[in-house]
């Protein structure tokens, strides 16, 4: 069945799913609003999180509110819940995968309206407005989270190596990955056998590439027509063959790549903000956020990395407009100024929102919000990329993190994940 039709699928497969502790929002009175969310357990800025929540019902004490979390399984959490038409209220999750087709098929509403009734819209980056907006002119969510996502350099493991400079070329970074191997330290940690991987991948695929190109790539899979592409994939596996990545990287999470980081076994990691705020402060003292290094003839003129500005966004769904006064002082509450400040100093968190607060707690943050002219943009293919081709991409980043594959193999795998869309 395809998610289209399993969305829009009808009350007659509720039996099936009467016993599944999904559906319990719907048991809640209407003097209760549900709220479905990614934060509130140890994911980054949960606690400012929670203490925004009981702040929100001392200021509200005639609205209660049930928060639900779920951690990578949300998505699938909440469509089962909506096709049980029981969803939540409320639901703040990243615009990924199975998220992306939401509001189309009716699973989430389209807020453009809300957020200007309720006077929301200067409060957001212009940058991130487009980000969620698709290609119908609908606003999925409410923007929200944002991050950075550049490439941790730690000095001291450098110098201790002999690596005098951070490297800004492949040439320097395939030297740099000799002699931090003869320290026995890792070159660059990585998460190859999830998104971490996948991210970093796709970053080094794009040295050769313009956005519309990526954009072209990612949605298409045309690895092998594009000759950028093709740079890039060779640009990749020089650098994997020369020992430019952690041993097994193929098979490393990035629980792994942090802790591998975090703990000074690798000098190297590309980390988006939520794991630059985990690094420890004598780690951090000595750490410097920057580029991928580019190779010769780039289609980039600096050392490139990642930003978005959709990591977390406050979908509403239809449930939700039947309650959308409550809903309305709930967005209008996170949306505040002194709400969002929190999450910057308290827990690093980099906003969609206009925000003066400095995330001066946490170094690496605050650095990597200030690269600017310094590094060059690519494309985060999240928006691009079917659903259905998701997970198969991340199985062949496995594959292409691989010692040995050789490029034509790196080529067909990740076309491969595209087959059948």
């Amino acid at each position: 069945m395809s998610r289209r039709a399993f969305l829009a699928t009808t009350a007659a497969a509720l039996p099936a799913l009467s016993g599944c502790s999904a559906l319990a929002a719907a048991d809640d009175d209407p003097d209760t609003l549900v709220v479905h969310s990614q934060v509130g357990t140890t994911a980054p800025g949960s606690p400012t999180y929670l203490a925004a929540l009981e702040r929100f019902r001392a200021e509200n004490p005639g609205l209660k509110v049930r928060n639900l979390v779920n951690g990578d399984d949300l998505a699938q959490v909440y469509e089962t819940s909506r096709l049980a038409r029981k969803e939540p209220d409320v639901v703040m999750v990243n615009l990924y995968d199975k998220t992306l087709a939401w509001t189309e098929v009716g699973a989430t509403v389209d807020v453009r309206g809300y957020l200007d009734d309720w006077g929301l819209r200067e409060r957001v980056l212009p940058v991130a407005l487009d980000a969620w907006t698709d290609g119908k002119g609908r606003l999925r969510a409410f923007p929200y989270f944002a991050t950075n996502w550049p490439v941790a350099f730690n000095r001291a493991l450098l110098e201790r190596a002999g690596v005098d400079e951070i490297p800004r070329t492949g040439d320097q970074l395939i030297a740099a990955a000799g002699k931090l191997r003869r320290k026995q330290l890792a070159p660059v940690t990585t998460g190859g056998n999830d998104w971490t991987g996948q991210k970093l991948l796709a970053q080094i695929i794009q040295t050769f590439l313009s956005e519309d190109e990526a954009r072209h790539v990612y949605t298409t899979g045309d690895f092998s027509g594009s000759r950028g592409a093709r740079r890039g994939i060779d640009y990749f596996v020089e650098l994997r063959d020369a020992g430019v990545f952690a041993d097994k990287a193929q098979g490393l999470t990035s629980d792994t790549m942090t802790t591998q980081f975090n703990t000074r076994a690798a000098a190297m990691q590309s980390a988006m903000s939520s794991a630059l705020a985990k690094v420890p402060q004598d780690v951090a003292r000595h750490t410097d956020v920057g580029g991928w290094p580019l190779a010769p003839g780039a289609a980039h003129d600096k050392p490139t990395i990642l930003r978005t500005y959709t990591l977390i966004g406050f979908w509403i769904s239809p449930n939700g407009t039947k309650k959308i006064e409550a809903v309305e002082k709930f967005l209008k509450f996170f949306y505040r100024a002194d709400t969002v400040s929190r999450f910057i100093t308290e827990s690093g968190r980099d906003m969609a929102l206009r925000s003066s607060a400095v995330s001066t707690d946490f170094p690496l943050v605050a650095a990597a919000q200030k690269l600017g002219s310094d590094v060059s943009q690519v494309l985060l293919p999240d928006l691009f990329v079917p659903p259905a081709a998701t997970q198969p991409l991340i199985t062949a980043t496995s594959t292409s993190f691989t010692r040995g594959t050789s490029a034509a193999k790196v080529r067909q795998v990740l076309e491969a994940a595209y087959r059948g869309i």
